[in-house]
């Protein structure tokens, strides 16, 4: 890891509470430390639970200088996130925010829902 920057873990954390366990961009629930209990209680697989897997994004990016604090940092599941980081331009978050949301009104984003 770079010294430079910060451990994403505190302020993962605190976005995680702050959002009641739920991705910022589908608004899934997430889990944070025990994929088993989460899939047990969503009857999914273990497979499918390692998507909800809380992960911290920066809602401006490190690279133009967003920092690691906790007003910066948003909790969002493995899945969102990495989708969003595979385009070859990250969407602003809120405009990724949208597209998900008219996505999932379609039944076209996660194919579990779990709310």
């Amino acid at each position: 890891m770079n010294k430079s920057r910060k451990s994403l873990a505190k302020p993962r954390s605190f976005a995680f509470t702050r959002q009641f366990g739920h991705c910022y961009y589908c608004n899934q629930p997430m889990w944070s430390e025990d994929p088993v209990t989460f899939a047990s209680k969503h009857k999914i697989t273990l497979g499918q639970a390692k998507r909800f897997q809380c992960t911290g994004e920066h809602l401006k990016a490190h690279h133009e200088g967003g920092s690691a604090s906790q007003n910066n940092i948003v909790a969002a599941c493995l899945f969102c996130n990495q989708k969003r980081h595979q385009r070859k331009v990250a969407p602003p978050p809120e405009q990724y925010k949208n597209l998900i949301h008219q996505r999932m009104n379609k039944g076209r984003w996660h194919d579990v829902r779990l709310n």
